[in-house]
């Protein structure tokens, strides 16, 4: 063990009263169907608290938390806050003229941003946190999973589902909390792991950040935050990962495929999209891996929740063990059902890097005779900002279908400079075959009349798109 993670478990040993400081606290959390935030109710209900929740429609993640002992109201009024409300946390998505988050300002009650009670949480322990711009749940979950199975019980909080982890979110007795680190609103600059990850860095969330530039110099800033005695681990084929790690004060050792990186994968092979490599820790053989992920970019995920797992204690041989079984976080492809000779997957990439890896994956694990993809656009700004990138996306796909942009965050006017036409004829542009279909019930009717055997449909899209996967399958096995 580390002297860092020795000083890190003695912390957390002697503040252990805060794992009950919550016990018996009234915490309404706003935006509570939220993945951060739904981890966030269940780790304070099982640490105690009565939590109380919110959020704008019905789902099924409000049913699952009221079943879990959460009060849950389905529309967001002032009068829904108790009367004695010790904390009110909401998520980044919500606006400052909230209902409950005014009520909550007028009765002076404390106010938390989800990343600012994240934050508190983490402090109590050794935090491990991952961030970049694609794959940090599935890196978190790993980490999280590793650590289960090999007995540390650890503390954890991922934005998904881990049907392995028994869900998103966790309190266990050990010393380490791992959690995403979001660069959404900057909001991983509240968190204070010992040990952290940059997985890569490019455009995204350009609401809140001016251009690459600045993306950059956030992380520069949640990269400092790691103490001297910490360890960053970097990916060492990423150039603005490393303009964005060059100056930290604790240890920063880089991952990738490269030779020169710390941690590398040797003798690569695949089968089926499922890759095997030697673990290469400084040049020599560390540990055998073998994935049960499809997809290049799981290699990248693996060497990095390696390189952390070593940090936090682990052997090499615990380290492949538990990578080596773990199957996945929710809505990464995710298989949904294999009925009448058609695959249909569920997956949340909504970016573009994220829909090309994930396409090549799939193409690699299942060779279907044609790929349908159905990508529901995620935020007007997001599509405008990276349209050509998303138009270029979809190579690997067949046949794409665009409903509406999902709308999330933006403003009204944000709807008037794209739709989801502009993008289905940057695709047409780029030689890929679109179409647009504004609503879920025209879509699967499409499906409906074109799939055949051997087809496979994918999902994709960061809101509720998953729905049409669920319909298809449920006429599928009507089909048998």
């Amino acid at each position: 063990m580390s002297e860092a993670m020795a000083s890190e478990g003695r912390k957390a040993v002697a503040t252990g009263a805060a794992e009950t400081a919550y016990a018996g606290k009234t915490v309404h959390l706003i935006g509570v169907g939220g993945s951060g935030m739904r981890a966030l109710a269940q780790m304070l209900l099982e640490r105690g608290a009565k939590v109380i929740g919110s959020d704008s429609m019905p789902s099924a993640v409000l049913d699952d938390l009221a079943a879990r002992g959460a009060s849950v109201f389905v529309g967001q009024r002032g009068e829904n806050l108790p009367a004695k409300t010790d904390l009110v946390v909401h998520s980044a998505a919500i606006h400052e003229a909230n209902p409950e988050l005014v009520a909550a300002r007028q009765r002076r009650c404390e106010v938390l941003k989800y990343s600012q009670m994240l934050g508190r949480l983490m402090a109590d322990r050794c935090g491990i946190a991952v961030a970049g711009t694609h794959g940090k749940s599935t890196t978190t979950a790993m980490v999280a999973y590793a650590l289960t199975v090999s007995g540390r019980s650890p503390s954890f909080i991922v934005g998904a589902t881990v049907s392995q982890l028994g869900g998103p979110s966790g309190v266990g007795t050990g010393p380490h909390f791992v959690a995403e680190a979001c660069e959404f609103d900057r909001s991983f600059l509240n968190l204070s792991p010992t040990f952290a990850a940059i997985l890569n860095i490019e455009e995204d969330h350009l609401d809140c950040y001016e251009d690459l530039p600045a993306i950059v110099e956030a992380f520069r800033a949640f990269a400092a935050g790691i103490p001297p005695h910490g360890v960053l681990v970097a990916n060492g084929e990423d150039r603005e990962v490393a303009a964005a790690t060059g100056g930290a004060a604790c240890e920063v050792q880089t991952f990738g495929l490269r030779p020169e990186c710390l941690w590398s994968a040797g003798s690569l092979s695949a089968d089926r999209g499922r890759y095997c490599f030697d673990v290469l820790f400084g040049g020599r053989a560390f540990c055998r891996m073998s994935l049960k992920l499809a997809g290049l970019h799981q290699v990248y995920n693996s060497l990095a929740a390696g390189a952390l797992l070593h940090q936090a204690g682990l052997s090499g041989q615990e380290i492949a063990d538990a990578l080596s079984r773990f199957e996945g976080a929710h809505r990464r492809m995710t298989v949904k059902g294999q009925e009448a000779g058609v695959t249909v997957l569920d997956d949340y990439a909504h970016h573009p890097t994220e829909i090309q890896a994930t396409l090549r994956a799939i193409k690699d694990r299942y060779t279907p005779a044609r790929i349908w993809c159905v990508f529901q656009p995620h935020q007007h700004s997001r599509t405008r900002f990276l349209l050509r990138d998303f138009a270029r996306s979809f190579s690997a796909a067949d046949k794409v279908i665009v409903p509406d942009i999902y709308f999330v965050r933006d403003s009204e006017r944000e709807k008037e400079y794209i739709s989801s036409n502009d993008l289905v004829a940057q695709i047409r542009l780029n030689g890929g075959d679109a179409v647009y279909l504004s609503d879920f019930g025209a879509i699967v009717e499409h499906l409906k009349r074109d799939l055949r055997p051997g087809d496979l449909a994918v999902t994709m899209g960061a809101g509720n798109v998953w729905e049409v996967a669920d319909e298809i399958v449920r006429w599928l096995a009507g089909h048998r």
